[in-house]
């Protein structure tokens, strides 16, 4: 599993004190395209190949709470793929002080830019 550090920011906390649900989207998403960039895939390289990742569906599984500063391990790693690998099930873990906080998964493809489709991923990828 791909891991990165983050911490819990003041824009990441809602009403209650806590992380806010989508903080957890945000930082997911940021732990997948560090992935991808140190797989010689960044950004520039996508938007050059006139495709993206993209997501159709999201669950969040809450087992801890994140409080503000508070240091994360987010994890990444494919938890599923099609056939062609135009579709992928993504999985992010969240890890503080050795606990599991939280579980995001993901329902995601490859969208082809121009046509506005899914496709299947150049091979490198």
């Amino acid at each position: 599993m791909f891991e990165i550090e983050h911490f819990a920011g003041w824009s990441d906390m809602d009403f209650n004190g806590h992380m806010r649900n989508t903080a957890y989207l945000d930082k997911s998403v940021d732990a997948r395209m560090h992935f991808f960039a140190k797989q010689g895939f960044p950004v520039s390289e996508f938007m050059r190949l006139r495709i993206g990742p993209v997501v159709m569906k999201d669950e969040i599984e809450y087992f801890r709470e994140i409080h503000l500063l508070d240091r994360l391990t987010v994890g990444f790693a494919l938890a599923g793929l099609s056939l062609d690998g135009s579709r992928m099930l993504l999985r992010n873990e969240f890890i503080r002080e050795g606990r599991h906080i939280a579980r995001v998964t993901s329902t995601g493809g490859w969208l082809d830019l121009e046509k506005r489709k899914l496709i299947c991923p150049p091979p490198p990828l």
